[in-house]
């Protein structure tokens, strides 16, 4: 990253040099161009008015004294006069810009420039009372040329400055990353640096993350012992009964209760990693989910039909009631969503106690109702009911045979379709959960 900072900065100063310079000559040049036209105007001008023209014309003009070249030209453009060579053998100017800007103003200029002699040949005319035209021109070095002599200057310069500007950068760049640095180096304790007002919002980023993996860290490792001490407890029972059988000293009518309860305890333990199973593909963030428009009612009420005879074997009156409501989601999910709803109701209700799952449109949401008539959660335990393992009455969810994960499958599921949950229940009265879906 250091390497990738110093070569921005060197680059932008490489460029900031190249365009200054650049621009500079273009300005110069452009200053020096005008000087030059600005003279051989004034020089035009001194002829005319001294009457000097006439002097010359007699006698021959030296122009290698001040550079400057005179023409005289008449109107239909042939040279009358020509410092530098013979104007009888010269052809018809009447067709060069700045004599026919002249004609038609009375003054023009003209810039020639010669490629094999890098140099711009400038022109300047006027029209003098006898109609004729004086032009004087001057030779002068291109803005290539200027810039060619001036190269090693420039190279000079630009060698200075490009070191310069490596010392600036690898200071600028160490006093950059030199903040970053700290943070990485005191992760664990970022709120006691000293940090500048652009990097806050990013230690605050990693802050949060740092406290969410610590979290979540945590609860992994709560969760693992939760997982471990319930495979222990059926497991523990089953290894006990089958050994008491495999030994021979239980009685044939301990056998059938022994070989009961391996089974219930089997059938626990298969149920709790069903569950484990399930919860952990619901962690998995970027798991691909095949979302559809499904009918809510009509899978809660299939759900509800199934859980008839379990509600029956618990003496409860489990009833359904609903319109066609279309969600977008996943199949299993609503099901397992409205299975485990409904199978924590009846567990945790009261002989002759009632579920009323319900199925509405509620202004432009659609929501899912399972209230029942059951024990109830105390206002201490409520925030916590949707927790992995928790468990409001252990003794009780172990003998209705209660995993303590169903609430936190609905908890990932509602998640899941970013949907929303809420509880309302009275220690004894019972309990509402309602779930709404955009």
């Amino acid at each position: 990253m250091k390497k990738k900072i110093k070569f921005q900065l060197l680059l932008l100063a490489l460029i900031g040099i190249f365009t200054t310079m650049f621009l500079v000559l273009g300005i110069c040049y452009d200053l020096f161009r005008k000087q030059v036209i600005e003279d051989l105007k004034t020089y035009a001008h001194l002829l005319e008015d001294t009457n000097a023209l006439s002097d010359l014309m007699e006698r021959r003009y030296d122009s290698k004294k001040d550079k400057v070249r005179i023409t005289v030209v008449d109107e239909s453009g042939d040279v009358l006069y020509e410092s530098d060579a013979d104007a009888d053998k010269m052809g018809n100017h009447g067709d060069r810009p700045e004599i026919i800007q002249t004609f038609a103003t009375g003054e023009g200029y003209a810039v020639r420039k010669s490629s094999t002699m890098g140099k711009n040949t400038f022109y300047y005319a006027i029209r003098i009372e006898e109609g004729n035209v004086i032009r004087v021109a001057k030779d002068a070095d291109s803005i290539w040329s200027i810039f060619a002599g001036a190269l090693p200057a420039i190279g000079g310069v630009t060698a200075f400055i490009i070191l310069l500007c490596t010392v600036v950068a690898h200071v600028l760049t160490k006093a950059l990353i030199a903040p970053i640095e700290k943070v990485a180096n005191n992760a664990d304790r970022l709120e006691e640096l000293e940090i500048y007002e652009e990097l806050a919002p990013f230690v605050a980023t990693i802050n949060e993350q740092h406290e969410n993996i610590l979290k979540n860290a945590g609860m992994r490792q709560e969760f693992t012992a939760n997982v471990s001490h319930e495979l222990k407890t059926p497991l523990t029972s089953i290894s006990g009964y089958s050994e008491l059988i495999e030994s021979g000293m239980a009685s044939d009518k301990d056998v059938v209760r022994f070989a009961r309860e391996i089974h219930r305890n089997s059938d626990r333990l298969l149920i709790l990693i069903n569950d484990v199973i399930r919860l952990s593909e619901l962690d998995v963030v970027d798991m691909e989910e095949h979302f559809e428009w499904l009918n809510l009612s009509e899978i809660a009420e299939t759900c509800v039909d199934m859980l008839q005879i379990n509600a029956e074997n618990h003496g409860v009156a489990l009833t359904f009631r609903g319109e066609t409501c279309m969600v977008r989601s996943e199949k299993q999910m609503l099901e397992e969503l409205v299975y485990n709803l409904c199978d924590n109701a009846i567990r945790y209700n009261n002989k002759g106690g009632l579920v009323a799952v319900l199925v509405k449109k509620a202004e432009d949401k659609t929501v899912l109702i399972v209230e029942d008539t059951g024990i109830g959660i105390p206002k201490a335990h409520q925030e916590r009911i949707f927790e992995r393992f928790y468990r409001v009455d252990k003794s009780r969810s172990k003998s209705t045979g209660g995993t303590g994960l169903g609430l936190a499958i609905v908890k990932h599921i509602v998640a899941k379709n970013e949907a929303k949950i809420e509880l309302e229940s009275e220690e004894g009265k019972g309990t509402k959960i309602s779930v709404f879906f955009s």
